[in-house]
């Protein structure tokens, strides 16, 4: 088993016939260079999800010593202020009592309530690439679409959109397996900056409060209990990381894949209304762009008839679950009419994505206005990957129109 290497630009490229091996050979393998389990079969990746024996965190219910775990270094502080107070990162009962609050503001009818400025984004975005004759997809539309959704959920003022991406990309490298001394070193200042950009937003919507998120945040309350300042913060960050990473990945990979398979891409261009609510679960499930999510275990667990002890941590393979035979025919076959289709890229259980429905609309909407306006949507090279392998996207996606 010398196959599954997350650094390794050719594994990044294609994990799947890895992926293909761990599942028929050892679903359940520890692997020493990160000191975890690696889970690959989607029953075992499914179930736990929604198994209250693991968390997204422990301190919850032990020390760091008591778990047999190193505290983290406090030069990464900010960073953990940030991301232990947000969704992901929470166990019950204060992950149900944020995502409860939270709920209140980030409600479906919000989301349905930005369809049209979706739209009207999505339609501007794609009309620049085709007047331009092409250029890089994900420069073009994939990134800027959802930062400009956030920035417009949250109140950011126009000016200050363009520092959204750059700290969302800072902050979401301390995702990686291992990462470097520079990441961290990166993510904790990004952490800092955009902390204080967003305390300030939440003392001027406090001041005057507006028909936006922050405002909303403020508002939401239950029976006296309202949201800290730092539980805002740090629900703002998620929203934009975990919105704006999975998006502009799965636009790049969808696309990416569409044109790798030009039957795939005639028959959804063939009836783009009919297919294409298919076609965007397919894309996800295609090639996702988080390809491992993590776990702690609680209380021992076993998992394929391999016990795996309390302090462990399981890394769920969610690219090697959505390529399973035995939960998807043909999973290696792109096929944008699949009505079967239950992928885990939005995970499951008590952390399933609260942006989900976001996601979805955002990718229907700029896919379904590339499709409609450039019908001659054609390749200039073959892409080459980013070196994150978790969150796993390319690096371009250059294209004429």
């Amino acid at each position: 088993m010398t196959h599954f290497d997350p650094w390794s630009a050719e594994f990044i490229a294609h994990p799947y016939d890895a992926y293909a091996e761990l599942r028929e050979q050892a679903p359940v393998r520890y692997f020493e260079p990160t000191g975890q389990w690696l889970i690959s079969r989607h029953q075992d990746v499914s179930s736990l999800l929604r198994d209250r024996r693991l968390g997204r965190t422990y301190t919850h219910r032990f020390s760091h010593e008591e778990f047999g775990r190193t505290p983290p270094d406090p030069a990464h502080e900010p960073f953990h202020t940030l991301n232990d107070n947000g969704l992901l990162d929470l166990e019950a009962p204060d992950h149900t009592r944020i995502r409860r609050l939270v709920s209140k503001a980030f409600t479906p009818r919000m989301v349905q309530a930005l369809r049209p400025t979706v739209a009207r984004l999505a339609e501007d975005l794609v009309t620049g690439l085709v007047e331009e004759g092409g250029g890089d997809l994900i420069k073009a539309v994939a990134e800027p679409l959802p930062v400009a959704v956030i920035a417009e959920m949250l109140g950011v003022p126009a000016a200050d959109r363009g520092l959204l991406r750059p700290w969302s990309a800072a902050i979401t490298g301390m995702y990686e397996l291992n990462p470097t001394p520079a990441a961290a070193e990166r993510a904790v200042a990004a952490s800092i900056e955009f902390s204080d950009y967003l305390r300030e937003l939440i003392r001027e919507r406090r001041a005057a409060p507006g028909p936006d998120l922050v405002s909303a945040l403020i508002a939401a309350h239950e029976e006296g209990d309202r949201l800290s300042e730092q539980e805002m913060i740090s629900t703002c960050v998620l929203l934009l990381n975990a919105g704006h990473e999975a998006t502009v990945n799965t636009t790049g990979n969808g696309w990416w894949a569409l044109l790798r398979n030009p039957d795939q891409l005639a028959l959804l261009r063939s009836d783009v209304e009919r297919h294409l609510p298919s076609a965007i679960e397919e894309l996800m499930r295609y090639d996702t762009p988080l390809q491992l999510f993590e776990r702690w275990v609680l209380e021992p667990v076993e998992v394929a008839g391999v016990r795996i002890p309390r302090g462990a941590e399981v890394a769920l393979l969610f690219g090697s679950a959505n390529r399973d035979p035995e939960r998807f025919a043909d999973p290696d076959q792109l096929d944008v009419t699949r009505a079967d289709n239950p992928h885990l890229s939005f995970g499951a259980g008590l952390h399933f994505c609260l942006g989900a429905p976001l996601a979805r609309l955002e990718l229907a909407e700029s896919f379904g206005a590339l499709l409609r306006h450039a019908p001659e949507l054609a390749l200039v090279r073959e892409p080459t990957w980013q070196p994150g392998y978790v969150i796993r996207g390319l690096n371009e996606l250059l294209v004429t129109t």
